[in-house]
């Protein structure tokens, strides 16, 4: 291995632990330097392939000016720092590193961090030269189902066109209700695996005891109840794209299975024999996996796996103009279905639109739609029956009252079924809309105590 590391530590005693475990494990080191300008110096005297950077250092300098330097010479570099605060950890984020390292360091945590910083780096230089030569075809065109011309949603469907002909993992992260599935589809539609299957795989609502089986397959009589072979869904998308939705909620010990599968490229089916695959991976979720992983719920090693080519969604409430271009498209859609004429909004309902905060985001607003479509009386659309947004206080000059989880969580559960006319079940319903199972939604009303009965009526799509 003739890899070249620089590290850069101000504490003589972790500089020299790390030193021996690189050159244990073949890396050379090129140098040890306890402060950004020393770093420099270095770095113009033996060129590193990747650096090893403390936050804090000697100097005026820190390790987060000297990444910037860094990223400008298209250099790798991995971050090691102790408990940083959220505001010193966000500003070292913002220069892009391919990892961090969490004093004090385990051997095999400092190889692995390096090997995924080498694995991402690689495919970034790849991508840059491919990316580059395959975007020229691509135009707006190809998104006609995306509507939205904000600056936001343009930014989107930049990265979709940079990602979508390589096959780089893509991470895409947003709110529920963002369209993440949709821009999952729209970059298999525009990559070199349009031909073949993109496979979608819902990691929330697969049973705990089933994941394995569903992602990896088995054997008829691999366990008590196989009757047959199943042909896991990774299998299924040889060739193609593997869409990981809600990837936060794959349980950790998946978690390990799934890492191995991307870094070895096949799949053990229970109680049958590895078989190759060729897959692409785009993973989505609506949660802040790096949270995550800070409560020891998902693994650094494989959020850095994915997390090669990060698509973020915005939320509708920060794109306001595409609001009314949405609530057109959604109504032209559903006046077909029911044989309606409808023209428009009334004045009233456009400010109503644009001055709501759209929790449940486009998919709130598409169901919003397709009810005001169905209560709709002529050939406009006059009301529209949103969540009561209540007052957070009632006299200046005392203090508000904060409510807690609870009570949030309890208001926002209620706020959408009063949306939904007290729907549970089926597409448009409270489960679908929150993205909740619905004996899980059921569970949390009764817990909440929210009591309005549910009937046969509105649990039935």
């Amino acid at each position: 291995m003739n890899n070249k590391v620089l590290i850069v530590e101000d504490q003589y005693i972790e500089a020299k632990n790390l030193k021996v475990i690189l050159q244990k494990a073949g890396y050379q080191v090129s140098g040890i330097a306890r402060s950004a300008n020393e770093a420099l110096k270095i770095i113009e005297e033996d060129y590193p392939d990747l650096v090893l950077l403390d936050i804090y250092l000697q100097g005026k300098l820190t390790g987060i000016d000297l990444a910037k330097v860094l990223r400008d010479k298209n250099i790798a570099f991995i971050y090691l720092s102790a408990n940083s605060n959220r505001q010193t950890l966000d500003a070292a984020k913002a220069t892009k590193p391919y990892g961090f390292l969490v004093k004090p360091f385990r051997e095999k945590d400092v190889l692995v961090m390096l090997d995924i910083a080498w694995y991402l780096h690689r495919q970034n230089q790849e991508s840059i030269i491919d990316l580059k030569l395959s975007t020229a075809s691509i135009s707006r065109d190809d998104f006609k189902e995306i509507i939205g011309t904000s600056q936001g949603m343009s930014e989107v469907l930049n990265n979709v066109k940079i990602a979508g002909p390589s096959n780089i993992s893509v991470l895409i992260l947003g709110e529920s209700g963002t369209g993440k599935e949709l821009i999952a589809q729209c970059i298999h539609r525009i990559s070199s695996r349009r031909r073949e299957s993109l496979i979608i795989v819902n990691c929330a609502a697969l049973p705990a005891n089933l994941i394995e089986s569903e992602l990896f397959g088995h054997e008829k009589g691999a366990f008590t109840g196989a009757v047959d072979k199943r042909i896991g869904k990774f299998e299924q998308a040889n060739g193609g794209t593997v869409f990981l939705d809600e990837i936060g909620e794959l349980p950790i010990d998946l978690q390990v299975k799934l890492l191995r599968v991307l870094q070895e490229k096949e799949v053990e089916p229970i109680g049958g024999q590895k078989k190759k695959i060729d897959v692409r991976i785009i993973a989505a979720t609506n949660r802040n996996l790096e949270d995550e992983i800070a409560t020891g719920r998902f693994r650094m090693d494989l959020y850095y796996r994915l997390n090669v080519f990060p698509i973020v969604l915005p939320p509708l409430r920060e794109r306001k103009e595409d609001i009314l271009p949405l609530a057109r498209h959604f109504v032209n859609v559903y006046a077909s279905k029911e044989n309606k004429v409808i023209t428009g909004f009334t004045d009233y309902v456009v400010q109503t639109m644009l001055n709501y905060s759209w929790p449940g985001n486009v998919r709130e607003l598409e169901n919003l739609m397709a009810r005001s479509v169905l209560l709709a009386s002529g050939d406009m659309i006059s009301s529209l029956h949103l969540p009561e947004v209540k007052p957070q206080g009632t006299i200046a000059g005392y203090n508000l009252r904060v409510k807690t989880i609870t009570e949030n969580e309890r208001d926002h559960i209620l706020s959408v079924l009063e949306t939904c006319n007290w729907k549970i079940f089926g597409r448009g319903g409270a489960a679908e809309l929150l993205e909740l199972n619905a004996n899980t939604l059921i569970s949390r009303m009764k817990k909440l105590g929210i009591e309005k009965k549910i009937s046969s009526k509105n649990t039935i799509d």
